[in-house]
């Protein structure tokens, strides 16, 4: 009886060690009003489409031309912050949280494909009243960005991809190159910040550029209600598709921007794109990695705004 007694009274103990330790690292979803206010977000930017509500900034003059900013895969609309602020000066600058992403959050459909990405988009735009758009994107809003080029040549005046994903290799296509695995979905409910600042490391070519501001953003945005599910269902969803019929037809004048450094996308992809888009030029940026809009703003900003200084009015 002595010995129950201690193996209950051990038990107890292991068990309240072990509620401890996942409450520890147990990471709930931040709620949306907080990160209202945390990020300064406008309650009247907002529009449905599609039955989700896009969360999105539209700053700079109605008249001037437009540029739309599309971010990468799981970031949010702050990641332009540096750029918007100083193009909104002479272009109208509208960016979003993408679906399933910041305080756009999930899909209500839980529909992540390429077509519908294109064409939740369009009718973003639509919504907005924009008929002609330059395009920028990054990463997978790089990818975006080229689809939207590629679906709607005449409506597109200029076109930046900086290190846009979507190009794989032969052997590649029909594969699903994020799939995450089993133990990937316990992000859903364990989130420890120092895991998410190592895996954004690998983004800089310098890692001390990598401050505790940006971590704590990124920290937030995947903490918005839903997005950590979302981000799983649309890696799971992403299968890897020949770009080059599709490439062909942008008629935008393109600048393909690359980090030198990036070890997520590597710049030799540049070859490909400018191969295969009829009106590219390569610009690589020596000293920088894949997150150049936040790891060499002013670097990145200038070669962009040579660029957008040639193909849009002033």
């Amino acid at each position: 009886m002595y010995r129950l007694e201690r193996l209950g009274t051990w038990m107890t103990v292991i068990s309240a060690l072990l509620v401890a330790l996942l409450y520890g690292v147990w990471t709930p979803d931040l709620d949306t009003v907080t990160l209202e206010q945390r990020y300064q977000y406008a309650p009247t930017q907002a529009v449905e489409v599609d039955g989700l509500r896009i969360r999105y900034k539209d700053t700079g003059p109605r008249d001037a031309p437009a540029i739309l900013l599309l971010h990468g895969f799981g970031s949010s609309l702050q990641t332009w912050d540096a750029w918007a602020d100083s193009l909104d000066k002479r272009y109208r600058v509208i960016r979003l949280d993408l679906p399933g992403f910041g305080l756009t959050g999930p899909s209500p459909t839980n529909d992540y494909s390429e077509q519908t990405d294109t064409g939740t988009l369009t009718r973003f735009i639509d919504q907005l009243g924009v008929t002609q758009l330059a395009v920028i994107g990054h990463s997978m809003g790089g990818k975006m960005a080229w689809s939207l080029a590629a679906s709607q040549p005449a409506r597109i005046t200029a076109l930046v991809l900086m290190a846009p994903d979507g190009y794989p290799r032969p052997e590649d296509i029909g594969t699903k190159p994020y799939a995450s695995s089993s133990v990937m979905h316990l992000i859903k409910y364990f989130l420890p910040k120092y895991f998410l600042e190592k895996s954004l490391e690998p983004a800089f070519y310098d890692a001390t550029q990598l401050n505790e501001t940006l971590v704590n953003r990124y920290y937030d945005m995947l903490r918005a209600p839903g997005v950590r599910a979302a981000i799983l269902a649309r890696g799971d969803q992403t299968i890897y598709t020949d770009p080059v019929p599709r490439l062909k037809r942008i008629t935008a004048p393109t600048l393909l921007l690359w980090g030198e450094e990036d070890q997520m996308i590597p710049s030799r992809n540049a070859q490909d794109y400018e191969r295969d888009i009829p009106r590219s030029t390569t610009v690589l940026l020596p000293q920088s990695g894949h997150l150049i809009q936040e790891e060499r703003p002013d670097v990145g900003l200038t070669a962009v705004s040579y660029f957008l200084d040639q193909h849009l009015p002033q």
